[in-house]
């Protein structure tokens, strides 16, 4: 008896199942029939577009400045006198510091008043030798000692202005490490002057690339000080030697820096770009890779309305999600961009993103519900 009534409870558990089955395939079908369009696949297109597209080496630089000196004395002496202030602007040949000279202004004056004297003995000489006074030889004494006291003065005025320190260049002074009344000497960096209105930007590349870098080719260069800038420059000579250890040459880039943003010593990473071309761009989820097989549906006009067509594709580089389409497609093509899993070849297909017949209405492609 227990048996029979299992039986029979097993059995009522799946006519309920079957029934289940059913009412939900014959609701599949009435969804089916109307959101998907008659038995149309629904599927996003995308129109393809032109994009620019270039081969990129990327590197990390440091920048430099143009020109670059560090400002020392030539002699040991105390600074008189500062004329520049720590990150002013100075131009070239103006004095900045000056140091002590009262010893070598003193005898600057006793040399110029030796020449002086010479020079009149001289007029004398030869006024005596013009009129046979004085011998051929009295007035050559007088000439070598005129000589030597315009030689004395000369090297008097050169020690001077060894005291006298001037802007080599027009550039932005640095910090100053220096007081007035400090003792300085040889070799001791009173500031660092830099002209910043160019940057040298010197980055390292492998050696596989040499044969496609070029002077006149325009690099690319982001700084973390300014993430959201994009600094753009040339490249302006590449060395004329590898380096054996990392088997890399450093190449050099110009970048304009006139609004002085740029640093010396930033660490900057850089894109050269080569070849910039613009070709027919397709997003990725629109490409299907069937073994050495690369191909996409483009939307045709079939006499029922919109079709797949399968087009096979030669694919370049990636740019941010799209990318680029060396033969096969051309701009103006639609193609399905979102439920190519879903697509078949020649299959007739209802598009999501476009405006359906008759209704003025569009599918949404995740619900397969008509929006307005």
């Amino acid at each position: 008896m227990q048996r029979w009534l299992f039986l029979a409870a097993t059995a009522v558990i799946f006519t309920v199942m079957a029934l289940a089955v059913v009412v939900r395939a014959m609701s599949g079908g009435e969804d089916q029939a109307r959101g998907w369009g008659g038995g149309r696949t629904l599927v996003s297109v995308h129109t393809v577009q032109p994009e620019t597209f270039a081969d990129v080496v990327e590197a990390l630089g440091n920048a430099g400045a143009n020109e670059s000196v560090s400002l020392t004395a030539k002699v040991s002496d105390i600074i008189a006198r500062l004329d520049f202030d720590s990150g002013a602007r100075v131009e070239q040949g103006e004095i900045l510091v000056e140091l002590a000279d009262a010893e070598e202004a003193a005898g600057l004056s006793e040399a110029r008043a030796t020449l002086r004297e010479t020079q009149r003995d001289i007029a004398r000489i030869q006024d005596l030798t013009d009129r046979g006074v004085a011998s051929r030889t009295r007035l050559d004494e007088a000439q070598a000692a005129l000589d030597r006291a315009r030689a004395r003065v000369a090297a008097i005025e050169a020690r001077v202005a060894d005291r006298i320190i001037r802007a080599p260049f027009s550039g932005v002074i640095g910090l100053r490490t220096v007081s007035v009344g400090e003792l300085v000497g040889p070799g001791d960096v009173i500031a660092r002057l830099d002209d910043t209105s160019v940057i040298k930007l010197d980055f390292t590349v492998p050696e596989r690339f040499l044969s496609v870098i070029d002077a006149g080719q325009v690099v690319r260069a982001r700084s973390a000080a300014f993430p959201d800038e994009l600094f753009q420059g040339e490249v302006s000579q590449v060395d004329s030697r590898i380096d054996p250890a990392t088997r890399t040459v450093t190449v050099r880039a110009l970048i304009d820096n006139a609004d002085g943003r740029l640093r010396p010593g930033m660490l900057m990473t850089v894109e050269l770009r080569r070849d910039e071309r613009q070709n027919p761009a397709v997003p990725g989820s629109s490409i299907v890779r069937f073994g050495e097989q690369t191909f996409v549906y483009v939307i045709t006009d079939g006499q029922a309305g919109p079709m797949a067509a399968r087009r096979d594709i030669v694919l370049g580089l990636r740019n941010e999600g799209m990318v680029e389409v060396v033969s096969g497609l051309s701009v103006g093509e639609r193609i399905v961009s979102e439920g190519v899993h879903r697509v078949r070849e020649g299959a007739p297909v209802e598009l999501a993103n476009a405006p359906a017949q008759g209704g003025g209405q569009s599918l949404d492609i995740q619900t397969g519900e008509a929006a307005r």
